[in-house]
């Protein structure tokens, strides 16, 4: 029998060799492993149980004190797109949940049946499959330490990477990676599990922060999004000046004065971080909103601004979770997004990121004292906020408030594979699936600037369906191999701006970080570098270990917008349309889908479409929605044309008779007025009332 040893298994042996002299001459400090896992994120996680299960010896090490990121941080809401492509030990993850909230002693706030199963576009607990897709972060963060505890996982917390030359490196291959503290660990394979990419970084591999450009990979939703900003936008005109109307009083806090970008270009702008707040009005367990230490109200005279002029966005996204408990998430133009105060953060030095953090803290914390205390606020508003408070048996240790922020994005590796718009879509091919992806490529807003008439305006939300599951590719977490040849990115990985928009979610994290250790034990069992591991063999194990790397049931029927005739105003581009819930469970649709009222707050709903550039003449006008048998039969449709208004009701229970998509309201004359519309209401309906679209076709005048 021949043995052949690789240029790269030269280097492993000549590591190893470092190992066992260096276990002689140690100081104690020194730690070997087959793998290293910097970041004890929830990708982290289920990559060392994965290696743990592979049979290889792996350590996590990293900043976190508490295992399981932003799982266990705050978002209990799970973000879960179409679940079934959630598989491996992500779905093992949320199978643990589910069975903590099978125990009658699980439920100490509120009763199981008060609950409900109300979940992000899935039910909360699915029973038939074993699942739980909402839970409390304590819950979250205990199904983690079990994990590790069942695996015997050695763990080295609040250790934090020497950035300045903690990483060694022999050529291509990382050997060592040490702590501030001193404690250094070998590795034959290493991975990446951090939110920022320190490690990466690092070791040298290219990697990039901000928005690309449109033109760079061919994509439309990159860049720049004036034009897309539609959602989380301030309702009606916002003064941003210090005395309205005088800009030479100077600009509110939190607005900036430049230029904010043409549409589509790059910049180095990142999307706002938030904490993921964990409240609750159950006067047993719940503490006050603190006043921070540094609360200065005058921060949110914006926000007082938009309360004032009739804006309910405060209550939109206190989204329940079990034990009478909110997954609290941004909402609305001013909410608890920090726009714009995130830039340097990716790569900034530690004592730079924790003034961040501290910033990010203060403003949050101010943003509900200031709501529920400040007596200028409207008293509905206020006394709806004072009811809530922190859950005092949530983040016991660090004063109720989340231990975790959302770094919803901050460096993006760039490999010889990048995830764009375009392989989301699946317009273009991704041969080497690792595992899918299914969210709306979603970006919060960037920034807050003042808009050519002189009002404050949001910049940057984008929120539009892929239309439907879509496979992530294996070069996307693999470095470039003269870069690096043993290390694996799970979470920072190759990805355009808008891409990681939607593959960005946690149970996709979980999922790439047991493809990622998969393909590492494969690297080290087959002597090879992480570049040539042959997909077929790693393919073959992840089906095995239950990952789901394939969708072959129909994608949603779409018609695009450039497909339709005449002048069509889509729910993406409507005003008022904030409260209503986007879904893609029923087609055809028209572009990435639409949105219904989700059957409550009657009488409260309204979505107004309004045509832009409409020349004067007669036109025929069309609504599209999708029927479907829970629909309301009594949708009132008010169209605001030249001669006044005209009110149709729509039973959406029937299929639109035009192409399966439109339903004619008439001919009607428009002068081309900026008051001339059609909007939606939700009045006394009776069922789901869908939006979809709008269109205007001229016609010629009939002759007399």
């Amino acid at each position: 029998m021949k043995f052949y040893i690789t240029t790269w298994g030269l280097r492993v042996i000549a590591t190893t060799m470092t190992f066992c002299f260096g276990l002689m001459t140690s100081d104690g400090r020194d730690h070997h492993y087959d793998m290293v896992i910097y970041g004890g994120t929830s990708a982290g996680i289920a990559a060392a149980v994965q290696a743990s299960r592979m049979g290889h010896s792996v350590v996590v090490v990293g900043p976190d004190v508490h295992l399981g990121g932003l799982t266990s941080g705050g978002l209990g809401f799970t973000d879960t797109g179409n679940k079934q492509v959630i598989g491996g030990i992500a779905r093992e993850f949320y199978h643990r949940v589910w069975q903590h909230y099978q125990e009658p002693g699980a439920w100490e706030w509120e009763p199981r049946e008060k609950f409900g199963n109300r979940g992000q576009g899935t039910p909360a607990i699915d029973g038939a499959n074993r699942t739980m897709w909402l839970f409390e972060p304590h819950v979250a963060e205990a199904v983690f330490e079990e994990l590790v505890r069942e695996h015997d996982i050695p763990v080295f917390r609040d250790e934090w990477l020497d950035r300045n030359d903690g990483v060694e490196m022999d050529g291509p291959l990382i050997r060592s990676i040490s702590m501030l503290s001193g404690e250094r660990f070998f590795g034959k394979v290493f991975i990446d599990a951090t939110y920022e990419g320190d490690l990466m970084a690092c070791a040298g591999v290219e990697y990039f922060v901000g928005r690309e450009p449109n033109s760079l990979y061919g994509e439309t939703l990159n860049g720049v999004q004036i034009e897309n900003a539609v959602s989380h936008q301030f309702e009606g005109n916002i003064d941003p000046y210090v005395i309205p109307g005088d800009p030479s009083s100077g600009l509110l806090p939190r607005i900036h004065g430049e230029n904010p970008g043409r549409q589509g270009e790059g910049d180095k702008r990142l999307q706002a971080y938030n904490y993921r707040v964990c409240l609750t009005r159950v006067e047993g367990n719940r503490v006050p909103f603190p006043k921070p230490e540094n609360y200065d109200p005058f921060q949110y005279e914006l926000l007082l601004r938009t309360l004032k002029a009739g804006s309910w966005h405060i209550a939109g996204k206190f989204d329940m979770i079990p034990n009478g408990k909110t997954d609290t998430n941004n909402h609305g133009s001013f909410s608890t997004d920090n726009i714009g105060m995130n830039y340097d953060y990716p790569e900034a030095s530690y004592e730079r990121r924790r003034e961040i953090l501290r910033e990010h803290e203060e403003y949050q914390k101010g943003y509900f004292y200031f709501i529920a205390n400040d007596p200028r606020v409207p008293g509905d508003k206020r006394e709806w906020m004072a009811q809530w408070g922190l859950a005092r048996d949530e983040f016991t240790d660090n004063g109720n408030w989340p231990h975790q922020i959302y770094v919803r994005e901050a460096r993006r590796m760039v490999s010889d594979f990048v995830m764009t718009e375009n392989h989301v879509r699946r317009i273009k091919p991704t041969p080497r699936s690792i595992g899918m992806g299914s969210y709306n490529m979603d970006s919060h807003n960037t920034q807050r600037y003042v808009d050519a008439n002189g009002y404050a305006r949001n910049e940057g939300d984008v929120q539009v369906s892929p239309g439907g599951p879509y496979p992530i590719d294996y070069g996307s977490i693999v470095p470039k191999a003269d870069e690096c040849e043993n290390l694996l990115v799970p979470v920072c990985l190759s990805a355009s701006h808008i891409a990681f928009g939607s593959i960005r979610m946690e149970p996709v994290f979980m999922i790439l970080g047991q493809s990622a250790a998969t393909a590492a034990s494969m690297s080290i069992q087959m002597d090879r570098k992480i570049q040539d591991v042959p997909y077929d063999r790693l393919r073959e194990k992840l089906l095995e270990d239950g990952q789901v790397l394939d969708w072959d049931r129909p994608r949603a029927n779409t018609r695009p917008l450039r497909s339709i005739e005449g002048v069509v105003v889509d729910d993406a581009h409507a005003a008022g349309t904030d409260d209503w819930v986007r879904s893609q469970s029923v087609s055809p649709f028209i572009e990435y889908g639409y949105r219904h009222d989700g059957n409550t707050r009657k009488g409260e709903l309204q979505a107004v479409f309004r045509p832009e550039d409409l020349k004067p003449g007669n036109y025929k006008v069309r609504i599209s929605y999708t029927a479907n048998p829970n629909r309301a039969t009594n949708v009132p449709v008010i169209i605001t044309h030249a001669e006044g208004q005209t009110i149709h009701i729509i039973d959406q229970r029937s299929r639109p008779p035009i192409d399966d998509l439109f339903h004619e309201l008439g001919v009607f004359q428009f002068n081309g007025d900026t008051s001339e519309c059609v909007a939606v209401r939700n009045d006394n309906t009776d069922g789901y009332v869908i939006i979809d679209a709008v269109q205007w076709i001229g016609i010629e005048a009939e002759a007399e």
